[in-house]
């Protein structure tokens, strides 16, 4: 029996583990761990690769998000639309700063934020909209800028899983006023620890931001307003800097394991698949199938890794009971995190692998 895990990470970390060596080593013979040379080259390099002026290194995508909301100003009275269906990140960060989330469901297609309802969430309280491009796909950006521009409202991209994405050739991350973004170890582009990174053409949110995620200083002792603790290290800077020179070939890769699946799995059994697009970069592959929790037994029985991303939805979270969301209010989000289910996904996962898992899925649905 073939063994197939849902992520690894080897194949990447042994093709780049020379220059990974050598980048750490640098660092740590020169003895700048903390907002050093580093850093500041891989911000300039992430800049330039997603399009934008500027890029500020921090320590975690959560705490890009909160900065982000933070730097446009939004706090308590605020509310911001966010989909139904994400990661709970996209809304812990807006309830850090005070503000109000205010969920659309999820396109029953596309699973992203169904942009068809935006416009009726909008209050007089609503201040930004937060696209998630969920799984490495792009959100509607034209009309999502067309109504934010309408509305007179921010927009700031949760970027975290979609390294590399485009929406008619605009790099994701590079819409909004502010954008932020994760390096979690299993993201496209991961580092080995935690990161994140805020992204903007705004000088005047850069120069904010650079002060913000250290403590709100202007130098080492002058801290005119309060900031964080935030800051991505140069460990991390200098792995990533390697890993970004990679990016694109390991989205490639991805993209070829999502052709064979979509080919292999199509019209197999109640399967839907995801929606086929070259400009997503598959951070995540995910069919839904009501025998998910059936067929996820059967996949682990054979070897086969897989996860749900993601079971319970935000609003039916105990952390937002509060809010006093009902089942069934958002349909769509729910019926997702009932049948979702990523398979194996990751740049070096082997063609017979691939055919491995879907020829064990083929085998389980000869049964129904």
């Amino acid at each position: 029996m073939m063994s197939v895990p849902f992520c690894s990470l080897k194949y990447a970390h042994d093709q780049i583990k020379y220059e990974a060596e050598k980048a750490m080593e640098g660092v740590y013979r020169r003895g700048q761990f903390i907002l050093g040379t580093e850093l500041e080259a891989f911000e300039h390099e992430l800049a330039t690769y997603g399009g934008t002026q500027y890029c500020i290194g921090v320590a975690n995508g959560l705490d890009a998000l909160y900065l982000s909301l933070h730097l446009l100003g939004i706090g308590p009275g605020d509310e911001v639309i966010v989909p139904a269906h994400t990661y709970i990140a996209s809304w812990l960060a807006i309830t850090r700063t005070g503000a109000k989330v205010v969920p659309v469901d999820a396109n029953s297609g596309n699973m992203l934020m169904d942009t068809s309802l935006v416009t009726a969430a909008i209050t007089g309280n609503t201040k930004a909209i937060m696209p998630v491009h969920l799984y490495g796909a792009a959100c509607d950006m034209s009309q999502l800028t067309a109504i934010a521009k309408e509305n007179n409202l921010y927009i700031v991209e949760d970027n975290a899983q979609a390294h590399g994405a485009t929406w008619k050739e605009k790099k994701t991350g590079s819409f909004g006023d502010c954008n932020a973004t994760s390096f979690y170890p299993t993201k496209n582009l991961g580092a080995l620890g935690d990161g994140g990174a805020i992204t903007t053409d705004s000088k005047a949110l850069a120069e904010s931001a650079f002060s913000l995620r250290n403590y709100g200083s202007t130098d080492r002792f002058t801290n005119p307003v309060v900031g964080i603790n935030s800051r991505l290290d140069e460990l991390q800077a200098a792995v990533l800097r390697v890993k970004l020179k990679y990016l694109d070939e390991w989205n490639e890769l991805r993209r070829v394991i999502a052709q064979s699946y979509l080919k292999q799995l199509k019209g197999v059994g109640d399967i839907i698949l995801p929606t086929a697009s070259y400009a997503s970069v598959y951070h995540l592959f995910v069919i839904r199938t009501q025998y998910r929790e059936e067929l996820r037994s059967f996949l682990f029985q054979k070897g086969i890794g897989t996860t749900v991303h993601y079971p319970i939805p935000p609003h039916l979270q105990g952390a937002y009971d509060s809010m006093s969301f009902k089942k069934g209010v958002f349909p769509v989000s729910e019926k997702l995190a009932e049948s979702v289910l990523s398979l194996p996904m990751w740049p070096g996962l082997e063609e017979e692998q691939v055919n491995w898992v879907v020829k064990q899925i083929k085998k389980f649905f000869e049964g129904k």
